[in-house]
């Protein structure tokens, strides 16, 4: 029942060690996609997209505002290639509906995560899409986690839609184990007559909906087991020397404690896992929990941020997908208005910020202030649902006719509220 070291039963939960895939059809296929960059630990809004310059030092910090290619919006100094190609994206400054969680749970759903937990809680962008759609082509998941680092590393759960809806988690070690082996395509056919006469058996002894979970990962292995289109698009050496540099790869990595690193090359990643045919990506960038040492940080992850999601915004344009492809960047809150004497801000979830890219949105826009302070939203606050809302109908699902059954057959709506109206068409 192993291929090398390929379980098909044991462990099928974790799909690292089943998916390895090709489209037979080498022709890539248009869809609508989503990229998901978690900013973990929460960053800070008023150092980032809304520079309170009017404020006293002790909350207004060290940055200055600058100027951005779309006339009467400006941003942090530490952007300043963002600000480049500001008429591409969209910067929200006033997000709203947080909770003094860390986690990226309601980055992934809109909810938060008490929300129908009696029936497994609400499922993540990905995991529905997944449930929804299936996948673009058998032998690519739909839904790919690269979060693989740090406390904060969830890459978004299935919750009631069930883990046959869960995302691939590739890895360095189970990337070895995405191979044949030597084991001919005739003895694979052989071990997949053998595996499905322990069907019966497994449906008898489960009592908890998991074996149906089992054949969906089993299928979808088999599937896969015959081609290397995902194999390849995580093999970076693959892609062009040019490319690669102008993502860079967010070295060396600081700041980084117990949450990730940041990995630029996994946002080059997203986009070639995009263009074979992966719905969703979702991966967490950076440790942005700056107790203390803030505006050093800011520095650091913002500078290899700018970097990295400019490269991957212009790619993206340059390759025709970026109407099709949402990128987001955001975190579960924001940080304090006053600077502690550690020189970094505390948890803030009153309000905090996103930035938004491509997906068919009105972009080249700054939607929402905060007050004086960056205290409390201002002006068009916009609530985390909302967020997620849009990436829902960038992806072309209508939030007022769609549902999914959760696990006692009552249909539920993905979002209860709607798109951000200044973005959508």
């Amino acid at each position: 029942m192993r291929i090398g070291a390929l379980g098909l039963g044991a462990g099928a939960l974790n799909l690292a060690d089943i998916y390895r895939l090709e489209a037979a059809d080498p022709a890539p296929k248009r869809h609508k996609s989503v990229i998901h960059i978690f900013l973990g630990g929460g960053p800070p809004h008023q150092d980032m997209w809304e520079i309170k310059t009017s404020a006293p030092r002790e909350i207004r910090g060290e940055f200055n505002p600058i100027a951005t290619n779309v006339p009467g919006i400006e941003i942090g100094e530490v952007f300043t290639r963002i600000a480049g190609i500001m008429d591409k994206c969209v910067v929200l400054r006033a997000v709203v509906g947080a909770v003094d969680r860390h986690e990226p749970f309601q980055c992934h759903t809109g909810w938060t995560r008490d929300n129908l937990a009696v029936v497994g809680g609400r499922p993540s962008v990905g995991s529905a899409l997944s449930r929804l759609f299936g996948p673009v082509d058998r032998s690519v998941p739909p839904f790919v986690g690269l979060a693989n680092a740090g406390v904060w590393k969830d890459p978004g759960q299935p919750g009631y839609v069930g883990p046959a809806y869960a995302p691939f988690l590739p890895d360095g070690p189970g990337m070895a184990n995405m191979k044949l082996n030597d084991v001919t395509l005739e003895r694979l056919d052989d071990r997949k007559q053998l595996h499905a006469s322990f069907n019966t058996f497994q449906k008898v002894v489960d009592n908890e909906g998991k074996a149906r979970a089992l054949d969906a990962f089993n299928e979808r292995a088999f599937d896969v087991l015959t081609s290397s289109r995902l194999l390849e698009a995580l093999d970076l050496s693959k892609e062009d020397p040019a490319v690669r540099e102008r993502y860079g790869n967010g070295q060396p990595y600081k700041y980084q404690y117990d949450g990730a690193p940041t990995i630029n090359e996994h946002l080059l990643m997203a986009r070639r896992l995009v263009e074979v045919g992966v719905r969703c990506v979702t991966l967490t960038y950076g440790r942005w929990d700056s107790h203390g040492a803030n505006f050093d940080l800011v520095r650091d992850h913002g500078s290899k941020l700018d970097q990295g999601f400019t490269a991957l915004v212009e790619d993206l344009d340059r390759r025709g997908m970026l109407e099709d492809t949402t990128v987001i960047a955001w975190g579960e809150f924001g940080r304090t208005p006053r600077v502690n004497k550690d020189a970094g801000r505390d948890h803030w979830p009153q309000v905090s910020c996103a930035l938004l890219a491509g997906g068919g949105m009105r972009t080249g826009q700054a939607i929402g202030s905060t007050n004086r302070l960056g205290e409390v939203a201002q002006t068009r606050p916009v609530h985390m649902q909302e967020v997620v809302a849009t990436l829902y109908h960038n992806l072309g699902i209508d939030l007022t006719s769609t549902t999914i059954k959760d696990s006692a057959g009552r249909p539920q709506y993905l979002c209860e509220m709607a798109p951000i109206k200044e973005l959508v068409t």
